[in-house]
Protein backbone atom coordinates (compact mmCIF):
# COMPACT_ATOMS: atom_id res chain seq x y z
CA UNK A 1 0.00 0.00 0.00
CA UNK A 2 1.48 3.15 -1.13
CA UNK A 3 1.66 6.06 1.62
CA UNK A 4 2.64 9.85 1.48
CA UNK A 5 3.74 11.23 4.59
CA UNK A 6 4.74 14.59 4.87
CA UNK A 7 6.62 16.63 7.43
CA UNK A 8 8.01 20.01 8.47
CA UNK A 9 5.15 22.42 8.29
CA UNK A 10 4.79 25.17 10.83
CA UNK A 11 4.29 29.05 11.50
CA UNK A 12 7.27 31.06 9.95
CA UNK A 13 8.07 35.25 9.48
CA UNK A 14 7.71 36.62 6.14
CA UNK A 15 10.98 36.63 4.46
CA UNK A 16 11.78 33.08 6.04
CA UNK A 17 12.60 29.83 5.80
CA UNK A 18 10.73 26.32 5.35
CA UNK A 19 12.08 23.12 4.58
CA UNK A 20 9.34 20.68 3.66
CA UNK A 21 9.80 16.54 3.51
CA UNK A 22 7.72 13.94 2.31
CA UNK A 23 8.74 10.32 2.65
CA UNK A 24 7.05 7.52 0.35
CA UNK A 25 6.92 4.09 0.85
CA UNK A 26 4.90 0.79 -0.31
CA UNK A 27 6.14 1.24 -3.87
CA UNK A 28 8.77 1.72 -6.17
CA UNK A 29 9.11 5.64 -7.45
CA UNK A 30 12.52 5.94 -9.46
CA UNK A 31 10.42 7.09 -12.55
CA UNK A 32 7.24 8.90 -11.07
CA UNK A 33 6.97 12.34 -11.06
CA UNK A 34 6.73 13.58 -7.17
CA UNK A 35 5.37 17.15 -6.70
CA UNK A 36 3.99 19.52 -4.39
CA UNK A 37 0.72 20.91 -4.42
CA UNK A 38 -0.89 23.54 -2.24
CA UNK A 39 -4.36 24.82 -1.03
CA UNK A 40 -4.98 28.11 0.62
CA UNK A 41 -8.47 28.33 2.47
CA UNK A 42 -11.71 29.14 0.04
CA UNK A 43 -9.19 28.33 -3.10
CA UNK A 44 -8.56 25.26 -5.36
CA UNK A 45 -5.59 23.21 -4.91
CA UNK A 46 -2.59 24.76 -6.90
CA UNK A 47 0.61 23.38 -8.45
CA UNK A 48 4.07 24.33 -6.84
CA UNK A 49 6.48 22.19 -7.84
CA UNK A 50 7.16 18.85 -9.70
CA UNK A 51 10.45 16.40 -9.87
CA UNK A 52 10.03 14.14 -12.83
CA UNK A 53 12.17 10.97 -14.54
CA UNK A 54 13.80 11.68 -18.03
CA UNK A 55 15.85 9.01 -18.51
CA UNK A 56 18.57 6.96 -16.64
CA UNK A 57 19.28 9.03 -13.73
CA UNK A 58 17.97 12.55 -15.22
CA UNK A 59 15.47 14.23 -13.67
CA UNK A 60 13.74 17.86 -14.59
CA UNK A 61 12.85 20.67 -11.92
CA UNK A 62 9.20 22.20 -13.11
CA UNK A 63 8.14 25.31 -11.04
CA UNK A 64 5.06 27.24 -10.69
CA UNK A 65 5.92 31.06 -11.25
CA UNK A 66 4.75 32.22 -8.02
CA UNK A 67 7.84 30.25 -6.81
CA UNK A 68 9.92 30.25 -9.11
CA UNK A 69 13.18 31.17 -7.98
CA UNK A 70 12.31 31.34 -4.08
CA UNK A 71 11.24 27.18 -3.75
CA UNK A 72 13.85 24.63 -4.53
CA UNK A 73 12.53 20.75 -4.91
CA UNK A 74 14.42 17.88 -4.48
CA UNK A 75 14.65 13.68 -4.56
CA UNK A 76 16.07 10.83 -2.84
CA UNK A 77 15.47 7.97 -4.67
CA UNK A 78 17.57 6.00 -1.84
CA UNK A 79 15.55 7.09 0.74
CA UNK A 80 12.47 7.46 -0.94
CA UNK A 81 11.89 11.28 -0.57
CA UNK A 82 10.77 14.23 -1.90
CA UNK A 83 11.61 17.80 -0.35
CA UNK A 84 10.62 21.22 -0.79
CA UNK A 85 13.05 24.09 0.25
CA UNK A 86 11.38 27.21 0.56
CA UNK A 87 12.89 30.77 1.05
CA UNK A 88 11.38 34.02 0.84
CA UNK A 89 8.12 32.99 2.23
CA UNK A 90 5.03 35.57 2.10
CA UNK A 91 1.57 35.86 3.58
CA UNK A 92 0.16 34.71 0.35
CA UNK A 93 2.31 30.79 0.41
CA UNK A 94 0.21 30.12 3.26
CA UNK A 95 -1.92 27.07 2.90
CA UNK A 96 -1.49 23.08 3.16
CA UNK A 97 1.21 21.67 1.28
CA UNK A 98 0.46 17.86 -0.51
CA UNK A 99 3.10 15.47 -1.50
CA UNK A 100 2.17 13.64 -4.90
CA UNK A 101 2.79 10.66 -7.08
CA UNK A 102 2.33 10.36 -10.57
CA UNK A 103 2.93 8.04 -12.92
CA UNK A 104 2.41 10.50 -15.77
CA UNK A 105 5.78 11.97 -16.74
CA UNK A 106 6.20 15.88 -15.84
CA UNK A 107 2.66 16.95 -15.13
CA UNK A 108 1.52 19.45 -13.02
CA UNK A 109 -2.09 18.56 -13.54
CA UNK A 110 -3.46 17.26 -9.68
CA UNK A 111 -6.10 14.91 -12.10
CA UNK A 112 -2.93 13.38 -12.93
CA UNK A 113 -1.62 12.57 -9.60
CA UNK A 114 -2.13 9.13 -8.30
CA UNK A 115 -1.25 9.03 -4.91
CA UNK A 116 -1.39 12.18 -1.85
CA UNK A 117 -0.18 12.68 1.51
CA UNK A 118 -2.32 14.39 4.03
CA UNK A 119 -0.82 17.58 4.12
CA UNK A 120 0.90 19.70 6.19
CA UNK A 121 0.28 22.93 7.22
CA UNK A 122 2.49 26.06 6.08
CA UNK A 123 1.15 29.50 8.16
CA UNK A 124 3.34 32.99 6.97
CA UNK A 125 2.75 35.44 9.42
CA UNK A 126 4.05 38.40 11.22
Amino acid sequence: QVQLVESGGGLVQPGGSLRLSCAASGGTFTTYTLGWFRQAPGKEREFVAAISWIADTTYYADYAAAVQDRFTVSRDNVKNTLDLQMRGLRPEDTAVYFCAAARLRGTERSSDYDYWGQGTQVTVSA
